[in-house]
C-alpha cells in the first residue's frame, strides 16, 4: 500500500507537466449576460478573457502571453436572415478609451503558432509517454485491490501495461511539438467568429480575437449585418 500512495504521489508530480489539451468553454444564453440586447430581433451579449489566468484556464494555454485577448459572443439569430459580424467596424475599448481593431483568425492563428514554437506551451511524446506508464502502474494496483489479487502483483503487470499504454498515448495524442502546435492552432480557428456567417435560427457562440497589447476590455462596439437585406446594425456592450 504504500508503494501505491507512492505511485500516486509520482503521478501527481508528472501530470503537472501535462501536455495541451483542447479545452471547452461553456457560455449562457445572451438574457443571462448583464450586457444582453436585442439587436434586430436577435439577442446577443458578449464577455472578455481580459485576465490571464481565467483565460488561460479558458484556453488551456496562456492566450493572453501568446498575444491575444478573447471576447466572448454569443448571439441567439432570431432575425430571420443570415447574420455576419462586420469585423472592419468592429472594436474594443479598452480602460483609457483607446479602441482596438478585430485580429483576423488567420493573425491570431500565427501569433499562436509562433508562442507555441517558442517552447512557450509544453509538448512532447516523452511526458505524454511518461504520464501513460505511471497511469497504467497505478490502474494496475487499483485493479488488483478490486479484485482480491496481490497488490504487488498487480503493480508489476500494471507497469508493463502502463509503458506500452503510454507510449502510444504520448506517440499518439500527445505528437510531436508541431502536432500539438497545429492542434491549438486548430483550436483558435474553430472557436473564431471573425469571418463566419450565423444562419438564421442558430444559437452561436464563439470568440473575437484583439491584439494582446489590449490590456484591458471595457467594451465592445460591434456591427452585425443581415447578409439578405445588407441592413447594418450597430452595437456596444458593456464588458465590465
Amino acid at each position: 500500500m504504500k508503494r501505491l500512495v507512492s505511485m500516486m504521489l509520482c503521478l501527481t508530480l508528472v501530470s503537472s507537466c501535462a501536455t495541451y489539451k483542447t479545452q471547452y468553454v461553456s457560455f449562457k444564453p445572451p438574457e443571462a449576460y448583464p450586457n444582453f440586447q436585442v439587436v434586430a430581433g436577435a439577442p446577443m451579449a458578449a464577455e472578455a478573457y481580459a485576465d490571464q489566468s481565467v483565460a488561460a484556464e479558458a484556453f488551456g494555454f496562456d492566450i493572453r502571453g501568446a498575444g491575444l485577448l478573447p471576447v466572448q459572443l454569443v448571439i441567439d439569430n432570431k432575425s430571420g436572415q443570415t447574420m455576419e459580424i462586420v469585423s472592419g467596424q468592429t472594436f474594443l475599448v479598452d480602460d483609457s478609451n483607446r479602441y482596438w481593431n478585430v485580429m483576423e483568425n488567420r493573425a491570431a492563428v500565427e501569433r499562436v503558432e509562433q508562442y507555441t514554437a517558442s517552447g512557450a506551451v509544453a509538448a512532447g511524446a516523452g511526458k505524454s509517454a511518461m504520464f501513460g506508464a505511471v497511469a497504467g502502474t497505478i490502474l494496475g494496483a487499483a485493479i488488483g485491490i478490486v479484485s482480491g489479487h496481490n497488490v504487488g502483483e498487480a503493480l508489476g503487470k500494471g507497469a508493463v501495461l502502463g509503458a506500452a499504454g503510454g507510449a502510444v498515448i504520448g506517440g499518439v495524442q500527445g505528437g510531436s511539438d508541431r502536432e500539438q502546435n497545429y492542434r491549438i492552432a486548430d483550436d483558435i480557428r474553430e472557436k473564431g467568429l471573425e469571418g463566419k456567417v450565423i444562419p438564421n435560427a442558430y444559437l452561436a457562440n464563439g470568440f473575437i480575437f484583439f491584439p494582446g497589447e489590449a490590456q484591458s476590455a471595457k467594451e465592445l462596439r460591434m456591427q452585425v449585418r443581415e447578409k439578405e437585406s445588407g441592413d447594418i446594425y450597430t452595437v456596444v456592450l458593456k464588458l465590465k
